[in-house]
């Protein structure tokens, strides 16, 4: 069940970040919820790009973690 949880607070801040990456992309002065930081673009894009890989390897280990379990084919 754990894994199942995990799994989908990792899916969801994949989403989070990633979106948040893109539209920084797109309209270099809307920061999203990182904005509080006021650090600049580079840094502020270095943090969406590095959540959204933190995100992916916690939703792909937690997915391996329940296949193990035998949770996932």
């Amino acid at each position: 069940m754990k894994y199942d949880v995990l799994q989908i607070i990792g899916a969801v801040a994949v989403v989070i970040f990633g979106q948040g990456a893109i539209r920084l992309l797109i309209d270099h002065g809307h920061t999203g919820i990182l904005g509080a930081l006021d650090a600049g673009f580079g840094v502020t894009l270095g943090l969406y790009l590095a959540g959204t890989a933190l995100a992916v390897l916690l939703a792909g280990w937690a997915h391996d973690q329940a296949k193990a379990l035998g949770r996932r084919n």
